[in-house]
């Protein structure tokens, strides 16, 4: 995979300034395509697609469920499937996440209802026997599953998306810009984080106050928590308002391809970003060089924010 550890750069003439950030970010961004079709390929790729695909996702229903039982939840699975999927095991003592899980069996094709209910029931549909039947869904029923935080065993894969290098003094620098972007930022202690596995958020700031606030997690690789900021001060700029689910998603793939390049400015190794857009576009990278004028715009605003901080 491309590295991208490149010293700190800087755009200093002013009569070339745009021409010369316009080729190296596009630069960049080639350099970052590259990047995710490489990890796209490794085995480290496949064997976290794997397990991702052995680990159920839920209806917004039962998403609720789970957050109202178990707030700071990441991923959870039912007993058996850790077990057998995963060689983890539910500790001694561990309390049940309660979702409900559908029931699939034979279906009378005019009631709808299970072979046993249909036998109860005013229905005198008999053209063909319940063992004909097709399965179709009946029901549901009270299921327990567990977070992973609740099991011990074998890790799960993970990718290392996470970025390396020198940030103290990137971190100042970012807080102290965030009035001229007309964000309020927050760097909030491990300790007090409530929002899961997310290292950062962008939200409304209040229902009166529109600004949008961001929170980012603190952590020891101050690096990471600089790419963080970055990627949240991306959104704060670029996807504020927008409600539509689809075209989040893309919009998050120009957030991290914006915390990339700012990265890449800044001297960092961001290559970690690779891992993370092939987990959102596993099908597509290219979807990152379509969207390169709002990456470049966003990126050229940061850059400029922070060189006239300096």
């Amino acid at each position: 995979m491309a590295t991208t550890s490149d010293s700190s750069i800087s755009f200093n003439q002013t009569d070339t300034r745009s021409d010369e950030m316009n080729s190296t970010i596009e630069q960049w961004i080639d350099d970052l395509i590259a990047g995710v079709d490489d990890a796209q390929a490794s085995d480290e790729f496949q064997e976290w697609l794997d397990a991702q695909s052995r680990l159920h996702n839920y209806s917004y229903r039962n998403t609720l469920l789970i957050k109202q039982q178990c707030p700071e939840v990441t991923r959870v699975a039912g007993y058996q499937t850790w077990q057998e999927e995963f060689d983890r095991y539910v500790q001694e003592g561990e309390s049940a996440i309660w979702i409900w899980a559908p029931i699939i069996t034979k279906q009378c094709p005019e009631c709808e209802n299970s072979p046993s209910y249909h036998k109860d029931s005013d229905c005198e549909y008999d053209e063909t026997p319940p063992e004909e039947w097709s399965e179709g869904l009946v029901g549901f029923k009270p299921t327990p599953v567990f977070d992973i935080s609740q099991t011990e065993g074998e890790p799960l894969p993970e990718l290392e998306t996470e970025a390396t290098g020198d940030a103290d003094d990137l971190i100042n620098r970012l807080t102290d810009v965030a009035d001229e972007l007309g964000v309020t930022v927050r760097i909030v202690p491990e300790a007090e984080w409530t929002h899961g596995e997310v290292k950062g958020i962008c939200k409304q700031r209040s229902l009166i106050d529109m600004q949008p606030r961001v929170e980012v997690r603190d952590r020891e690789n101050t690096a990471d928590l600089a790419r963080t900021l970055i990627h949240e001060y991306a959104h704060a700029l670029l996807h504020f308002n927008i409600d539509d689910d689809t075209e989040r998603s893309k919009r998050e793939l120009e957030a991290e391809a914006v915390a990339y390049v700012i990265g890449r400015y800044c001297g960092l190794d961001t290559s970690g970003s690779a891992f993370y857009l092939a987990a959102w576009v596993s099908d597509d990278p290219e979807i990152v060089r379509e969207r390169l004028g709002r990456i470049s715009r966003t990126a050229e605003e940061l850059i400029d924010v922070l060189e006239t901080d300096v």
